[in-house]
Protein backbone atom coordinates (compact mmCIF):
# COMPACT_ATOMS: atom_id res chain seq x y z
CA UNK A 1 0.00 0.00 0.00
CA UNK A 2 2.84 2.38 0.89
CA UNK A 3 4.47 1.89 -2.53
CA UNK A 4 1.19 2.58 -4.33
CA UNK A 5 0.89 5.91 -2.53
CA UNK A 6 4.47 6.87 -3.49
CA UNK A 7 3.84 6.02 -7.15
CA UNK A 8 0.61 8.04 -7.14
CA UNK A 9 2.43 11.08 -5.71
CA UNK A 10 5.19 10.84 -8.33
CA UNK A 11 2.66 10.64 -11.16
CA UNK A 12 0.85 13.69 -9.77
CA UNK A 13 4.07 15.74 -9.60
CA UNK A 14 4.98 14.73 -13.15
CA UNK A 15 1.59 15.91 -14.32
CA UNK A 16 2.19 19.41 -12.89
CA UNK A 17 5.44 19.71 -14.89
CA UNK A 18 3.69 19.11 -18.22
CA UNK A 19 2.40 21.96 -20.36
CA UNK A 20 -1.40 22.08 -20.59
CA UNK A 21 -2.61 19.87 -23.41
CA UNK A 22 0.92 18.70 -24.28
CA UNK A 23 2.67 15.43 -23.52
CA UNK A 24 6.20 15.60 -22.08
CA UNK A 25 8.97 15.10 -24.62
CA UNK A 26 6.56 15.53 -27.55
CA UNK A 27 6.31 18.12 -30.29
CA UNK A 28 3.33 20.21 -31.30
CA UNK A 29 2.47 22.62 -34.10
CA UNK A 30 2.37 26.40 -33.77
CA UNK A 31 0.73 28.54 -36.42
CA UNK A 32 0.23 32.27 -36.75
CA UNK A 33 0.41 35.36 -38.88
CA UNK A 34 3.03 38.12 -39.07
CA UNK A 35 2.12 41.71 -39.95
CA UNK A 36 4.06 44.97 -39.99
CA UNK A 37 3.25 48.31 -38.36
CA UNK A 38 0.66 49.06 -41.06
CA UNK A 39 -0.94 45.64 -40.47
CA UNK A 40 0.19 44.44 -43.91
CA UNK A 41 1.27 40.78 -44.13
CA UNK A 42 5.02 40.19 -43.98
CA UNK A 43 6.31 37.68 -46.53
CA UNK A 44 9.62 35.89 -46.02
CA UNK A 45 10.03 36.61 -42.31
CA UNK A 46 12.27 34.08 -40.54
CA UNK A 47 10.94 32.11 -37.58
CA UNK A 48 13.33 31.51 -34.67
CA UNK A 49 13.00 29.07 -31.78
CA UNK A 50 14.94 29.79 -28.59
CA UNK A 51 16.84 32.55 -30.45
CA UNK A 52 18.00 30.14 -33.18
CA UNK A 53 16.94 30.67 -36.78
CA UNK A 54 14.96 27.90 -38.47
CA UNK A 55 14.29 27.21 -42.14
CA UNK A 56 10.67 28.27 -41.72
CA UNK A 57 9.58 31.55 -43.31
CA UNK A 58 6.20 33.25 -43.63
CA UNK A 59 4.27 32.82 -46.88
CA UNK A 60 2.73 35.50 -49.11
CA UNK A 61 -0.10 35.94 -46.60
CA UNK A 62 2.30 36.38 -43.70
CA UNK A 63 1.36 32.99 -42.28
CA UNK A 64 3.68 30.39 -40.81
CA UNK A 65 3.47 26.86 -39.45
CA UNK A 66 6.20 25.23 -37.38
CA UNK A 67 6.66 22.21 -35.14
CA UNK A 68 8.20 22.87 -31.73
CA UNK A 69 9.10 20.73 -28.74
CA UNK A 70 7.38 21.02 -25.40
CA UNK A 71 10.78 21.94 -23.96
CA UNK A 72 11.05 24.99 -26.25
CA UNK A 73 10.30 28.26 -24.49
CA UNK A 74 10.63 31.15 -26.95
CA UNK A 75 9.44 31.84 -30.49
CA UNK A 76 10.57 34.90 -32.46
CA UNK A 77 10.08 36.34 -35.92
CA UNK A 78 12.56 38.48 -37.85
CA UNK A 79 12.31 40.52 -41.02
CA UNK A 80 15.18 42.78 -41.97
CA UNK A 81 13.06 45.79 -42.93
CA UNK A 82 10.46 45.48 -40.18
CA UNK A 83 12.41 44.33 -37.13
CA UNK A 84 11.99 41.47 -34.70
CA UNK A 85 9.41 40.36 -32.16
CA UNK A 86 9.38 37.49 -29.68
CA UNK A 87 6.82 35.67 -27.57
CA UNK A 88 6.89 32.96 -24.92
CA UNK A 89 5.48 29.70 -26.22
CA UNK A 90 3.79 28.54 -23.00
CA UNK A 91 2.23 25.63 -24.89
CA UNK A 92 0.22 27.92 -27.18
CA UNK A 93 -0.63 26.66 -30.67
CA UNK A 94 -1.58 30.03 -32.23
CA UNK A 95 0.78 33.01 -31.93
CA UNK A 96 0.50 36.13 -34.08
CA UNK A 97 3.15 38.83 -34.39
CA UNK A 98 3.08 42.51 -35.28
CA UNK A 99 6.44 44.03 -36.16
CA UNK A 100 7.30 47.65 -35.44
CA UNK A 101 8.59 48.57 -38.91
CA UNK A 102 7.08 48.65 -42.39
CA UNK A 103 8.05 45.73 -44.61
CA UNK A 104 7.47 47.74 -47.78
CA UNK A 105 9.77 50.60 -46.76
CA UNK A 106 13.43 51.34 -47.26
CA UNK A 107 13.36 50.98 -51.05
CA UNK A 108 15.92 52.87 -53.10
CA UNK A 109 15.63 53.88 -56.73
CA UNK A 110 19.31 53.67 -57.57
CA UNK A 111 21.55 50.75 -56.86
CA UNK A 112 25.23 50.22 -57.37
CA UNK A 113 27.48 47.21 -57.53
CA UNK A 114 28.26 47.80 -53.85
CA UNK A 115 24.54 47.94 -52.99
CA UNK A 116 24.00 44.55 -54.63
CA UNK A 117 26.79 42.95 -52.60
CA UNK A 118 25.50 40.05 -50.54
CA UNK A 119 26.09 40.13 -46.78
CA UNK A 120 25.98 37.04 -44.58
CA UNK A 121 23.72 37.73 -41.58
CA UNK A 122 23.96 34.32 -39.99
CA UNK A 123 20.94 32.48 -41.35
CA UNK A 124 21.46 33.37 -45.00
CA UNK A 125 22.45 36.34 -47.14
CA UNK A 126 20.80 39.66 -47.96
CA UNK A 127 21.75 42.51 -50.25
CA UNK A 128 23.71 45.31 -48.61
CA UNK A 129 21.16 47.90 -49.81
CA UNK A 130 18.47 46.21 -47.69
CA UNK A 131 20.33 46.51 -44.39
CA UNK A 132 19.10 49.43 -42.30
CA UNK A 133 22.27 49.90 -40.26
CA UNK A 134 25.83 50.17 -41.50
CA UNK A 135 27.68 46.92 -42.02
CA UNK A 136 31.45 46.70 -42.27
CA UNK A 137 33.38 43.89 -43.90
CA UNK A 138 37.02 42.80 -43.99
CA UNK A 139 38.19 40.74 -46.94
CA UNK A 140 40.65 38.30 -45.42
CA UNK A 141 41.97 37.27 -48.83
CA UNK A 142 43.60 40.68 -49.25
CA UNK A 143 47.38 40.24 -49.15
CA UNK A 144 47.81 43.19 -46.79
CA UNK A 145 46.59 41.04 -43.89
CA UNK A 146 49.22 38.34 -44.45
CA UNK A 147 51.72 40.09 -42.18
CA UNK A 148 49.38 40.53 -39.19
CA UNK A 149 50.26 38.44 -36.15
CA UNK A 150 46.80 38.32 -34.54
CA UNK A 151 43.16 38.79 -35.47
CA UNK A 152 42.72 41.85 -33.26
CA UNK A 153 45.32 43.82 -35.25
CA UNK A 154 43.51 42.68 -38.38
CA UNK A 155 40.24 44.24 -37.19
CA UNK A 156 41.68 47.37 -35.56
CA UNK A 157 41.09 50.51 -37.58
CA UNK A 158 39.53 48.66 -40.51
CA UNK A 159 35.81 49.14 -39.84
CA UNK A 160 34.20 52.45 -38.80
CA UNK A 161 32.49 52.21 -35.42
CA UNK A 162 34.52 49.21 -34.29
CA UNK A 163 37.07 49.84 -31.56
CA UNK A 164 39.81 47.40 -30.59
CA UNK A 165 41.81 47.86 -27.40
CA UNK A 166 44.13 44.96 -26.80
CA UNK A 167 41.81 41.96 -26.98
CA UNK A 168 38.69 44.00 -26.27
CA UNK A 169 36.32 44.62 -29.21
CA UNK A 170 33.50 47.15 -29.02
CA UNK A 171 30.93 47.83 -31.72
CA UNK A 172 29.41 51.27 -31.34
CA UNK A 173 25.65 51.47 -31.72
CA UNK A 174 23.27 54.39 -32.22
CA UNK A 175 22.40 54.50 -28.52
CA UNK A 176 25.59 53.11 -27.00
CA UNK A 177 28.47 55.26 -28.18
CA UNK A 178 30.63 54.16 -25.27
CA UNK A 179 29.35 50.60 -24.96
CA UNK A 180 31.51 48.47 -22.71
CA UNK A 181 29.95 45.05 -23.33
CA UNK A 182 31.28 42.49 -25.77
CA UNK A 183 29.67 41.76 -29.14
CA UNK A 184 28.39 38.33 -30.09
CA UNK A 185 31.05 36.45 -32.07
CA UNK A 186 30.05 33.79 -34.61
CA UNK A 187 32.78 31.73 -36.32
CA UNK A 188 31.57 29.55 -39.21
CA UNK A 189 28.09 29.61 -37.70
CA UNK A 190 29.24 28.68 -34.19
CA UNK A 191 29.12 31.07 -31.23
CA UNK A 192 32.59 31.66 -29.76
CA UNK A 193 33.72 33.44 -26.61
CA UNK A 194 37.41 33.60 -27.54
CA UNK A 195 39.11 34.20 -30.90
CA UNK A 196 42.69 34.58 -29.64
CA UNK A 197 43.88 31.48 -31.50
CA UNK A 198 42.45 32.42 -34.90
CA UNK A 199 45.30 33.41 -37.20
CA UNK A 200 44.61 36.24 -39.67
CA UNK A 201 45.92 33.95 -42.40
CA UNK A 202 42.96 31.60 -41.77
CA UNK A 203 40.31 34.31 -42.09
CA UNK A 204 38.26 34.54 -45.28
CA UNK A 205 36.08 37.42 -44.13
CA UNK A 206 34.89 39.34 -41.08
CA UNK A 207 31.52 41.06 -41.17
CA UNK A 208 30.07 43.44 -38.58
CA UNK A 209 26.35 43.67 -37.89
CA UNK A 210 24.57 46.15 -35.66
CA UNK A 211 21.13 47.59 -35.17
CA UNK A 212 18.37 45.88 -37.15
CA UNK A 213 20.83 43.73 -39.06
CA UNK A 214 21.95 42.18 -35.74
CA UNK A 215 18.45 41.64 -34.36
CA UNK A 216 18.27 38.18 -35.96
CA UNK A 217 20.22 37.10 -32.86
CA UNK A 218 17.72 38.61 -30.43
CA UNK A 219 19.10 40.01 -27.19
CA UNK A 220 22.44 38.29 -27.82
CA UNK A 221 23.08 40.69 -30.71
CA UNK A 222 22.26 43.85 -28.75
CA UNK A 223 25.93 44.89 -28.69
CA UNK A 224 26.55 44.00 -32.32
CA UNK A 225 27.74 40.83 -34.02
CA UNK A 226 31.05 39.76 -35.53
CA UNK A 227 30.61 37.12 -38.23
CA UNK A 228 33.92 35.43 -38.97
CA UNK A 229 34.24 33.00 -41.89
CA UNK A 230 37.38 30.91 -42.15
CA UNK A 231 39.05 29.86 -45.38
CA UNK A 232 38.08 26.41 -46.59
CA UNK A 233 34.74 26.51 -44.75
CA UNK A 234 32.77 26.33 -47.99
CA UNK A 235 30.79 29.48 -47.19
Amino acid sequence: MKYRIIIAVLLTVAGFNTLPGQKPGKSYTVTGRVTDASEAPVTGAVILINNKATEIKTDEKGSYRIKVRTSDTLISVFYLKAGMSEEKLDGRSIINFRLSGNAAGLQTEKTSESDDQEINIGYGTVKKKDITQSVGKIDGTNNKYASYSNIYDMIKGEIPGVQVTGKKITIQGPTSINASTDPLIIVNGIEMSNIDDISPQLVKSIEVLKGSSASIYGSRGANGVLLITLKGSGR
